[in-house]
């Protein structure tokens, strides 16, 4: 839950200030707002692309950017769903259930059988891997992406080797099932593959020393259906642009892997008409991120603002400020920080302003050059040519996993980068005037 002594933090007198010369309208963050705005998008539940609570999401943002005066434009396309009915891993008397890897491959009703092969995460395994299940048993990491070459490698040896399907042991911080995302184009394997939580995992380890028989099952509905990036603008003739952008979408809750970056967004949104007055706006929102940004990529070619046109482009991208932890014998508590495994990435002319303006946030602190990393949607904003551009991205513990709900929220943390945000876009739309 959230920490019960938030209010006192967010005490009007806990307020980072902002830069001299903003108006008092413009000038501070709600801390009430944050917090409804937190709990609204938590309340949405899952936030799969196309799925209920991502169409919800998206009616939601897009009232509110209606109601800061934007005028709101939705952009469909097409995103990749699976609806599972039955998908499992059975090894002798044992059990349990797993998570189907998208773009889904079913098994059908009966499953696929095989002996269970171990492989280790350089592709390594001993004996026949023909007609096998593989045993793929990842090293530690907070994982991510099956886009990973970590991940993909000893996959692709696998089938390669006459593997019938592959189960990943998704080994990680919580001990859960770790979703990654995927390519949203077409299966990135030629088998079925199916992603297993460390904590069950023993028992078919185990048996994969033997080589004992096992059955995999994957059954569901598969398909596409339609999902919807938006954006509003607010077009004064300026000619130049500043563009804002968030994802709202991802394969669980997302509470703190997008919350905070969706409350922050909103509040520059709402903050930006005034405070950015000599400047065109641009409040671009992206569904379809689990796919590998597709609908990023669908931003890029027909609601995003012209390059050449565009002065500077703000991407706030995931784990804005979700909850750190401490890892104690017999289970973790609650920690008043913000998880630090965070990155904020810029144009490198905008180092030396990020350093005074994140100073004292855990990871924003230090922030690094876009020339020497960057990831996530930020990628595509750079990759299309915009330029300065900055963009924050990381991976806290419960990211992509079911687990990532209330509790991983930090109230306070989200008030301080949305401060830092709206610090950041007056100091670069200043020096651009």
């Amino acid at each position: 839950m959230i920490d019960t002594n938030r209010r006192t933090f967010l005490g009007a007198g806990a307020l980072v200030p902002l830069v001299a010369g903003a108006t008092n309208a413009a000038a501070r963050t709600s801390p009430a707002s944050i917090e409804a705005d937190l709990l609204r998008y938590v309340g949405f539940g899952n936030k799969r692309a196309g799925g209920p609570g991502d169409t919800a999401c998206g009616e939601w943002l897009a009232a509110e950017l209606e109601s800061a005066g934007y005028t709101v434009e939705r952009q469909a396309f097409l995103a990749p769903y699976f609806e599972e009915t039955r998908c499992e891993l059975t090894c002798g008397e044992t059990t349990t259930g797993v998570y189907a890897q998208p773009i889904v491959r079913t098994t059908g009703p009966d499953g696929v059988t095989g002996p269970l092969v171990r492989i280790d995460g350089t592709g390594h395994f001993t004996g026949s891997m023909t007609g096998a299940i593989a045993l793929v048993d990842l090293p530690f990491a907070r994982w991510s992406s099956m886009m990973a070459r970590a991940i993909r490698r000893p996959i692709e040896a696998a089938f390669s080797a006459g593997a019938v399907a592959v189960v990943v042991i998704t080994n990680g911080p919580t001990g859960k099932v770790i979703a990654l995302n995927s390519d949203g184009r077409q299966p990135m394997f030629t088998g079925p593959v199916a992603l297993l939580a460390p904590e069950v995992a023993g028992p078919f380890l185990a048996a994969a020393h033997a080589r004992a028989e096992a059955r995999l099952i994957i059954e569901g509905t598969t398909g596409r259906r339609s999902a919807f990036n938006l954006v509003g603008r607010i077009d004064r003739g300026r000619g130049r642009w500043i563009a804002v952008s968030t994802p709202r979408s991802g394969w669980f809750g997302c509470a703190g892997e997008r919350g905070p970056g969706v409350a922050a967004w909103l509040d520059v949104a709402r903050w930006a008409p005034e405070a950015l007055a000599d400047f065109d706006l641009a409040l671009i929102c992206n569904t379809g991120h689990e796919y590998e940004y597709l609908g990023a990529t669908e931003a890029m070619h027909a609601i995003a603002p012209p390059v050449e046109a565009t002065a500077f482009w703000l991407h706030i991208g995931a784990n804005v400020a979700a909850r750190d932890w401490h890892e104690l014998p017999g289970g973790w508590s609650p920690l008043p920080n913000v998880d630090p495994q965070r990155v904020l990435s810029l144009s490198p002319e905008l180092l030396p302003l990020a350093r005074e303006v994140f100073a004292g946030q855990l990871g924003y602190e230090a922030p690094v050059s876009s020339a020497v990393l960057s990831a996530g949607e930020l990628d595509e904003v750079i990759r299309a040519g915009y330029s300065p551009a900055a963009g924050c991205f990381g991976i806290h513990r419960y990211h992509h996993v079911d687990g990532d709900d209330e509790r991983c929220l930090n109230p306070q943390g989200t008030l301080a980068a949305a401060q830092g945000f709206r610090r950041l876009l007056t100091a670069v739309a200043e020096a651009s005037a």
